[in-house]
């Protein structure tokens, strides 16, 4: 299993559109994606401009091949590019230590 876990923050006059695009995104990558587990977005309580992605997939192959080559993906990257404020993004890759232990294991 790979797990990717994201932190960014959005332009302020963007987030309904950043909102409305990775909704689009987390539920195509579940429903469209073999490879993708689980895709959890969540927004800070203290800075509604704050968001964090907490991504699993079975492999890191669907994650770096299969998950980025995939079509919505491509639409969330040019959403991504208009809405994220230039060096916000931080991104951390781990794999889950008790993989067992994840209720939506494959």
């Amino acid at each position: 299993m790979y797990t990717v876990w994201v932190q960014l923050d959005v332009q302020p006059d963007r987030v309904d559109e950043f909102t409305s695009a990775i909704h689009t995104n987390a539920l195509a990558s579940l429903n469209d994606e073999p490879g993708c587990i689980r895709f959890d977005v969540q927004r800070d309580t203290s800075d509604p401009r704050r968001f964090y992605f907490y991504e699993i997939y079975i492999d890191q192959d669907a994650f770096e091949v299969a998950h980025r080559s995939a079509r919505h993906y491509a639409a969330w990257r040019e959403t991504e590019a208009r809405c994220v404020v230039p060096g916000s993004k931080s991104m951390l890759l781990s794999a889950p230590l008790f993989p067992d232990d994840i209720p939506e294991r494959p």
